[in-house]
Protein backbone atom coordinates (compact mmCIF):
# COMPACT_ATOMS: atom_id res chain seq x y z
CA UNK A 1 0.00 0.00 0.00
CA UNK A 2 1.57 3.85 -1.12
CA UNK A 3 1.78 6.34 1.13
CA UNK A 4 0.62 9.92 -0.37
CA UNK A 5 2.87 12.82 1.83
CA UNK A 6 2.07 16.03 0.99
CA UNK A 7 4.39 19.04 2.37
CA UNK A 8 2.92 21.80 4.93
CA UNK A 9 3.25 24.48 2.30
CA UNK A 10 1.26 22.45 -0.44
CA UNK A 11 -1.36 20.66 2.52
CA UNK A 12 -1.55 25.28 3.09
CA UNK A 13 -1.94 26.22 -0.47
CA UNK A 14 -4.76 23.07 -1.23
CA UNK A 15 -6.85 24.59 1.95
CA UNK A 16 -6.42 27.64 0.63
CA UNK A 17 -7.78 26.46 -2.49
CA UNK A 18 -10.62 24.58 -1.01
CA UNK A 19 -11.87 27.94 0.60
CA UNK A 20 -12.21 30.08 -2.54
CA UNK A 21 -10.36 32.64 -3.60
CA UNK A 22 -11.97 35.37 -1.83
CA UNK A 23 -9.90 34.11 1.09
CA UNK A 24 -6.84 35.07 -1.13
CA UNK A 25 -7.93 38.07 -1.35
CA UNK A 26 -8.19 38.29 2.42
CA UNK A 27 -4.77 36.90 3.00
CA UNK A 28 -3.06 39.15 0.07
CA UNK A 29 -4.08 42.66 1.58
CA UNK A 30 -4.44 42.36 5.55
CA UNK A 31 -7.32 43.76 5.49
CA UNK A 32 -10.15 42.47 3.13
CA UNK A 33 -10.14 45.56 1.20
CA UNK A 34 -10.77 44.82 -2.37
CA UNK A 35 -11.79 47.02 -5.47
CA UNK A 36 -13.26 45.55 -8.60
CA UNK A 37 -11.43 47.81 -11.82
CA UNK A 38 -12.12 47.09 -15.61
CA UNK A 39 -9.39 45.02 -17.22
CA UNK A 40 -6.88 46.94 -19.18
CA UNK A 41 -7.21 44.76 -22.49
CA UNK A 42 -11.27 45.33 -22.43
CA UNK A 43 -12.64 47.01 -25.56
CA UNK A 44 -14.48 49.99 -25.49
CA UNK A 45 -17.66 48.79 -26.39
CA UNK A 46 -17.34 46.50 -23.92
CA UNK A 47 -16.68 48.92 -21.20
CA UNK A 48 -19.64 51.13 -22.48
CA UNK A 49 -21.62 48.13 -22.17
CA UNK A 50 -20.42 47.71 -18.78
CA UNK A 51 -21.23 50.99 -17.47
CA UNK A 52 -24.52 51.10 -18.87
CA UNK A 53 -25.13 47.91 -17.04
CA UNK A 54 -24.06 48.70 -13.85
CA UNK A 55 -25.47 52.20 -13.98
CA UNK A 56 -29.01 50.77 -14.75
CA UNK A 57 -28.52 48.27 -11.69
CA UNK A 58 -27.31 50.83 -9.10
CA UNK A 59 -30.54 52.31 -8.72
CA UNK A 60 -30.24 54.04 -5.77
CA UNK A 61 -26.83 54.77 -6.11
CA UNK A 62 -27.28 56.42 -9.71
CA UNK A 63 -25.74 59.49 -8.32
CA UNK A 64 -22.34 57.82 -8.38
CA UNK A 65 -23.02 57.57 -12.33
CA UNK A 66 -23.47 61.14 -12.59
CA UNK A 67 -19.46 61.74 -11.07
CA UNK A 68 -17.99 60.39 -14.68
CA UNK A 69 -19.84 62.96 -16.67
CA UNK A 70 -18.52 66.20 -17.27
CA UNK A 71 -18.02 68.55 -13.84
CA UNK A 72 -18.59 65.45 -11.96
CA UNK A 73 -15.70 64.17 -9.34
CA UNK A 74 -14.61 60.97 -11.70
CA UNK A 75 -14.63 62.70 -14.88
CA UNK A 76 -11.10 63.87 -14.49
CA UNK A 77 -9.12 61.32 -16.16
CA UNK A 78 -11.63 61.30 -19.51
CA UNK A 79 -11.27 57.85 -20.28
CA UNK A 80 -13.18 54.75 -20.83
CA UNK A 81 -11.02 52.27 -18.38
CA UNK A 82 -11.19 54.89 -15.25
CA UNK A 83 -14.91 55.64 -16.02
CA UNK A 84 -15.82 51.76 -16.43
CA UNK A 85 -13.56 51.02 -13.15
CA UNK A 86 -15.27 53.33 -11.04
CA UNK A 87 -18.41 52.35 -11.93
CA UNK A 88 -17.85 48.74 -11.79
CA UNK A 89 -16.27 49.08 -8.13
CA UNK A 90 -19.30 51.56 -6.94
CA UNK A 91 -21.64 48.30 -8.03
CA UNK A 92 -19.35 45.83 -6.32
CA UNK A 93 -19.40 47.54 -2.94
CA UNK A 94 -22.83 48.19 -3.04
CA UNK A 95 -24.04 44.60 -3.74
CA UNK A 96 -21.38 43.38 -1.02
CA UNK A 97 -18.26 43.02 -2.68
CA UNK A 98 -18.52 38.95 -3.44
CA UNK A 99 -16.32 38.17 -6.50
CA UNK A 100 -19.40 37.43 -9.05
CA UNK A 101 -20.28 40.89 -8.91
CA UNK A 102 -17.40 41.98 -10.21
CA UNK A 103 -17.64 39.24 -13.72
CA UNK A 104 -19.13 41.96 -16.16
CA UNK A 105 -18.60 38.78 -18.83
CA UNK A 106 -14.95 38.57 -17.85
CA UNK A 107 -13.87 42.03 -18.05
CA UNK A 108 -13.59 42.92 -14.75
CA UNK A 109 -10.96 41.68 -11.86
CA UNK A 110 -11.23 41.93 -8.28
CA UNK A 111 -7.84 44.00 -7.24
CA UNK A 112 -6.07 44.52 -3.49
CA UNK A 113 -4.85 47.96 -4.47
CA UNK A 114 -6.74 50.85 -3.91
CA UNK A 115 -7.34 52.37 -7.78
CA UNK A 116 -7.59 56.14 -6.47
CA UNK A 117 -5.78 58.75 -7.84
CA UNK A 118 -5.78 62.64 -7.58
CA UNK A 119 -9.15 63.73 -5.86
CA UNK A 120 -10.97 60.52 -6.93
CA UNK A 121 -11.05 58.14 -3.89
CA UNK A 122 -12.58 54.78 -4.20
CA UNK A 123 -14.87 53.34 -1.85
Amino acid sequence: MAKYIVSLPVLSLLLLFSFGSGLLLKLANGQGKTWCVAKPSTDGEALVSNINCACNYLGFMASNCSLIQPGGAFYELNNLINHASFVLNSYYQAYGRQEHTCYFTNSALVTVTDPSYGNCLYA
